[in-house]
């Protein structure tokens, strides 16, 4: 009968420290390796009627200055203005543009949102519009990157009256994304690679226990359960992660770069399913259109294509040795392709 009392007692201490440290790993704040932000020369905010606060960039334009300016729609959601955006796109000031560079809401230096059931599509594109009445432009040309690309997308099917041209650079799917495109395949002359490394690996080097309970909160009770802080320099991480799978060359991935902001990533994908369809309104769309796509980008074919039959009047340009991030590995390719699209 001891013997009975005393296994099930070892039982019962043993899972009391099985829970507890399942607890530790939880609840315990995480600490990762990334460099802090230091506020950019330059930059200067803008307080918009949505109730964001966003950092942006601007660049002048030099010599005669063309009449409509440059705005920059990073990827993500979530990631923010990076040197070397500044650096490439700084080259078209030198062409007359005025090019104007902005982190997203709970991105980079801009404003993070309380209540984070705030981050989602439509937020970003009230903003977007708001930036654009503070420009005072009649009319503007967007650069969309992956998911800029996708804000780009909604921003002209609702304005297309400001829109001068837009230039799609590994463009994210068409929202509310059709999952079919997943099995359309390209043809073979476009020789398309496989990443060495997929999104997939990276997230599953970066999570842990704690940040898949946070993000399980995040998307189902709408709270923070760790700090931006912390939860920021956790999308650094795994951006780094991540970015792996975005090069055809690893030796392009770079370093760990600060200024994610998770919250906004996490809650504004979430909003994809809820997003508006507007691919009707695309269809009529008139405005001239560059669309990019690297060799090894991993957004598949079909999603790519998608924009070749909404937007007529488009222009595809295919980028060999180069991923998703375009600009990485092929950057004279990628400058000079805007530019000469942008003469004509």
């Amino acid at each position: 009968m001891n013997l009975k009392k005393r296994t099930i007692n070892l039982i019962l201490i043993a899972l009391c420290l099985g829970f507890g440290v399942v607890l530790f790993l939880v609840f315990w704040p995480a600490t990762y390796h990334v460099p802090q932000q230091e506020v950019r020369a330059g930059t200067k905010f803008w307080d918009l009627p949505s109730g964001s606060r966003i950092a942006y960039t601007l660049i002048p334009a030099k010599g005669e200055k063309k009449p409509n300016p440059v705005i920059f729609l990073q990827g993500g959601p979530g990631g923010p203005i990076y040197d070397r955006n500044i650096t490439i796109l700084s080259n078209l000031a030198d062409d007359g543009y005025e090019v104007y560079l902005y982190d997203q809401v709970g991105c980079g230096f801009s404003e993070r949102l309380d209540n984070i059931k705030e981050y989602t599509v439509e937020r970003h594109k009230r903003d977007l519009e708001e930036i654009v009445k503070k420009i005072g432009s009649e009319k503007v040309i967007l650069i969309g990157q992956s998911w800029g690309a996708i804000l780009a997308t909604i921003f002209v099917a609702e304005n297309p009256e400001k829109v001068e041209k837009i230039i799609f650079t590994s463009p994210g799917p068409v929202l509310p994304v059709n999952y079919k495109l997943d099995s359309i395949s390209p043809t073979d002359s476009l020789q398309l690679r496989k990443p060495v490394f997929t999104n997939r690996e990276g997230r599953k080097r970066a999570y842990s226990l704690r940040t898949k309970f946070v993000e399980f909160v995040a998307k189902n009770m709408n709270c923070k359960l760790a700090p931006d802080q912390e939860m920021d320099d956790f999308a650094s991480y795994l951006n780094f992660e991540m970015g792996k799978s975005t090069v055809c060359d690893t030796s392009y991935s770079g370093q760990i770069e600060n200024g994610a902001g998770y919250y906004c990533m996490v809650k504004t994908v979430q909003s994809f399913n809820d997003a508006v369809d507007r691919r009707e309104k695309l269809k009529q769309c008139q405005v001239p259109v560059l669309i990019l796509k690297g060799q090894c980008d991993n957004i598949k074919w079909g999603y790519t294509s998608e924009y070749l039959s909404l937007f007529q009047n488009h222009r595809f340009v295919f980028v060999t040795d180069a991923g998703h991030g375009i600009a990485t590995e092929q950057p004279e390719i990628y400058l000079n392709t805007i530019r000469d699209f942008l003469k004509k």
